[in-house]
Parts: C-alpha cells; structure tokens; sequence
C-alpha cells in the first residue's frame, strides 16, 4: 500500500480546518497525514488542539524588526525539516513572500471564505452582505504569489438567506471548509490533482472551472 502523504499545516488561530483534514487522514478517509502544524502565534490554539491528535506543533514568529522575506525564508526552513508533499494554509494570517511561494510552488493550498476571484482578502462575508449577493461559499486554490489569485481547485456555494449577518454566513461557510478541503487534500494525495502552467489539472484534464459543491 502506498504511504500516506505528508502534509504540515500552517495556522495562525483555532485550526478547526486543520482538525477537519487531520482527523480524515487519522480515519483514513483520505490517504494523506498531517505531521506538523505551525504557527506563526504562540497563544493559537490550534496548537493544543495539534498535539492532543499527535501531531507535532511549533511556533515560527515573526520577530520585531523583521522583514516579510526573511520571515518567508524562516518559515520555509522550518516547514522543510519535516519533508513534507504538501503544505496548507488553514487559517495563516501572513501574506506569504515570494521565496515562500516558490519554494512550495505546486504543492501549496489554501482556502479562502468567498467565491474567487470575488472578494479576495480580509472581512469577505461583510462584504457580501454589503454588496447585496445572493450566493456566497469558500474556495480552494493552488497558491501563488499574487494573493487568492491562484488556481482554484473546489468552491462550495451556499445561499444568502434574507436576515443573514455574518456570524450566521460565517458558521455556514466554514461548516463547508471541512468538507471541501479535506476533499481537495485527498485529490492531491492520490495523485489525481495538481498545478500545471498556472493552472489546475483534474485526472490528467485542465480545470476550467472550479469542482463544485454546496448547498442548494
């Protein structure tokens, strides 16, 4: 049987899409596991949450004073000593820098609370409520250098019901991030997913559009 890929998870919080993808792989619903969790803050507590599971965890700050591609050229040495195949992004409140980026080019995900290319950055179920959208959701993507701009791999969507406030669009999405990224993380593990020319491969076929799911 082949192994099961190894994959480090960066945080910067409660790491509940670490839990969600951590606990399939333990399960062995996917052929995938999580060896190392890092974070960039000491008090995340997704930390704790990683070592009960067995999973070792770190923190990697960024010191007073340093810049983004020094810290980008720390984290990336500190995710490298675990070897892992893949590296994701579940909840990592830095802007990663370029050296970061390419070092992980092809093998870097990341999920993001809105349906890109709309509302990519901070604050995105305010902003859609804002801007009067009837759809909503969470996507993930390939990483690259410009930010929520690479290839997108899975979007949940979900309705945005009348009397919505973001707390109510917050717990719906995320409830759809642990499924869709566990989900994304499998298809890499079993080798069916990957980027190519800055674009998502699906079972040896060009992506033109993001697989969808959701909630009708």
């Amino acid at each position: 049987m082949t192994p099961a890929l190894p994959v480090t998870i960066l945080i910067s919080g409660r790491g509940s899409n670490m839990e969600a993808i951590a606990r399939e792989g333990i399960a062995g619903r996917i052929r995938a596991r999580v060896t190392a969790v890092i974070s960039d803050r000491p008090d995340a507590r997704g930390l704790g949450l990683a070592r009960d599971l067995g999973i070792d965890a770190e923190t990697v700050p960024q010191e007073p004073g340093m810049d983004r591609t020094s810290y980008g050229r720390l984290l990336a040495e500190a995710v490298s000593r675990h070897d892992p195949g893949l590296v994701v992004l579940a909840g990592f409140m830095k802007i990663l820098d370029p050296v970061f980026t390419q070092h992980f080019a092809g093998r870097l995900l990341n999920i993001h609370p809105s349906l890109l290319p709309k509302f990519p950055g901070l604050h995105t179920h305010r902003r859609v409520l804002e801007a009067g959208d009837d759809r909503h959701g969470c996507t993930v993507h390939f990483v690259t250098d410009e930010l929520d701009a690479g290839p997108r791999i899975i979007q949940a969507v979900i309705p945005v019901h009348p009397g919505d406030d973001e707390a109510a669009l917050s717990a719906r999405v995320q409830r759809w991030e642990h499924i869709i990224y566990p989900e994304a993380v499998g298809l890499f593990a079993d080798g069916r997913l990957r980027m190519q020319d800055d674009a998502c491969w699906l079972d040896g076929r060009k992506l033109d559009q993001p697989i969808l799911r959701g909630d009708s």
